[in-house]
């Protein structure tokens, strides 16, 4: 039993962006499918989950043919995809999110009681069992959203399961509970589609690994035929000798000081030194605090006590345009909900936050957007007159860092700056934090990506549970110490 692709291929406008990709596939299997931000994978499971139609070629699933002509039938078929971005209703609850379209009835009225239970035994099931079903999305850090998202795709036990990068902001015991949920799947026969950036996990977990290159399957390798050099060269078409930048060696005295920071519930007594070329970079697992907090710095949560310094200044954000006065940027960790505005062009959103008033310099804001495209090589090189949402996962996110360093920052906060963005990206945007670390720009970054936060620093920080708990030289330090600070062992 399988599903199998022959010669699919797909175009938008006079650009193919398949090109007659062909695959087979078996139930019990996982297959990763890696590849370049731009390389065709998002237009791929589009087209398995019924969101995209293909031009030409044949699907089939069990040797019959599968004609998908929208969302509902790839459910019906047993083929369901958990996107990179997600898809939940923020006032929600849980439970409503989970059971939409089967939430269980008495006669005619829903019972409430058995969706809260039914809920809270598949999140159990599946290792995520200490999310609160009653609780709505909107209140639930974007970690837990993902959770929540993957057990709604289980509640129908699908054939085929794809994940869209389903472990890009999750860490530690969360990871874990992921990775167990993934074989465990495996085990009952299921087919899973795994399609992610970090390679490590990627080599750890998957029975077969397929490599995408430009609207093509390139190469094909089992986790023992090869290793994350291998797969970096097929992907980028070169092989990348060093991932992290050589560190930095001078700073300057500190730039951001913040002084005992408390938010009810959220994180407590947060005091910190960020020096003028420094990057320092914060981890801690889901809930820790990390992204409530630097919010909190840029204004856009409320401060209950403590005090940030700028400069020497006592300062206190009451928005993020106060925030940004003091030249302070923040890249968040959604990009499209609070990074874009996917309706826009790609020039009006680079230019969205230096944007003059009232009246507008169009030709004045293209040329700066058009600048930007050139530094970071945001793809498609023409893409300023394209509207967000048609851009790669990678792109966008080189599109909400170019928005934030046309302001020229002198602190530039980034919140899982590389989240679903490919290995060579990636270096691109490593290269880019030390450039402006180097030229003077003070960097705080939160990463849920252990190695990241290690590589890309000058220091680490470790929160746990709301608080501060380590602060390890990222030069000395080892994975196994960061994250043994953030779970409270051996300390």
């Amino acid at each position: 039993m399988s599903l199998t692709l022959r010669d699919v291929r797909k175009s938008f406008g006079p650009a193919e962006v398949l090109h007659g990709v062909s695959l087979e596939a078996q139930y019990g299997q996982v297959v990763a499918i890696v590849g370049a931000n731009g390389a065709g994978k998002s237009t791929l499971i589009k087209i398995l989950a019924g969101a995209y139609i293909k031009d030409s070629g044949k699907l089939e699933m069990d040797g019959r043919s599968l004609h998908l002509r929208s969302p509902r039938d790839a459910i019906r078929r047993g083929i369901h995809t958990v996107y990179q971005e997600l898809s939940l209703v923020p006032e929600l609850t849980v439970s409503e999110n989970m059971l939409m379209g089967s939430l269980p009835k008495n006669r005619s009225l829903i019972s409430w009681r058995k969706a809260h239970r039914q809920a809270a035994q598949i999140l159990e099931e599946i290792g995520f069992g200490g999310i609160r079903v009653r609780a709505k999305i909107k209140n639930l850090p974007v970690a837990k959203q993902q959770m929540v998202e993957i057990a709604k795709a289980l509640v129908s036990k699908p054939k085929v399961l794809v994940l869209d990068e389903p472990s890009a902001i999750l860490a530690g015991s969360d990871l874990d509970s992921l990775f167990a949920v993934v074989d465990k799947l495996r085990k009952e026969g299921t087919l899973v589609i795994y399609i992610s950036h970090r390679l490590q996990e990627v080599l750890g977990i998957a029975d077969r690994i397929v490599v995408m290159k430009d609207g093509n399957f390139i190469a094909e390798r089992t986790p023992a035929q090869t290793d994350e050099n291998e797969i970096i060269a097929l992907m980028a078409g070169r092989r990348i000798e060093q991932i992290y930048p050589d560190r930095r060696q001078k700073f300057g005295p500190p730039v951001m000081v913040l002084d005992g920071l408390t938010r009810e519930g959220e994180f407590e007594d947060v005091s910190l030194e960020l020096r003028r070329g420094e990057v320092l970079s914060i981890f801690g697992l889901v809930g820790s605090g990390r992204s409530e907090m630097v919010e909190t710095v840029f204004g856009a949560r409320r401060l209950a006590s403590g005090s940030v310094q700028i400069e020497g200044a006592r300062r206190r954000f009451k928005s993020p345009a106060r925030a940004m006065k003091a030249r302070l940027a923040l890249v968040t960790e959604d990009r499209k909900r609070t990074g874009l505005v996917l309706g826009l062009k790609v020039s009006e959103n680079i230019t969205l936050a230096t944007m003059p008033g009232p009246f507008l310099n169009l030709r004045k804001m293209r040329s700066a957007a058009n600048g930007m495209v050139d530094q970071l090589s945001i793809q498609p090189a023409h893409c300023t007159r394209m509207e967000a949402w048609q851009l790669s996962g990678g792109n966008q996110q080189k599109t909400v860092l170019a928005k934030w360093l046309l302001t020229k920052p002198e602190v530039l906060i980034l919140d899982e700056p590389t989240r679903g963005v490919d290995m060579a990206t990636r270096v691109q945007i490593y290269n880019m934090i030390d450039d402006l670390a180097r030229q003077g720009t003070s960097v705080l970054m939160v990463s849920s990506d252990l190695t990241e936060a290690i590589g890309a620093a000058d220091r680490v920080l470790v929160m746990r549970e709301g608080r501060l708990v380590g602060e390890l030289d990222a030069a000395s330090t080892t994975e196994d110490e960061v994250l043994a600070y953030s779970i409270g062992v051996g300390q």
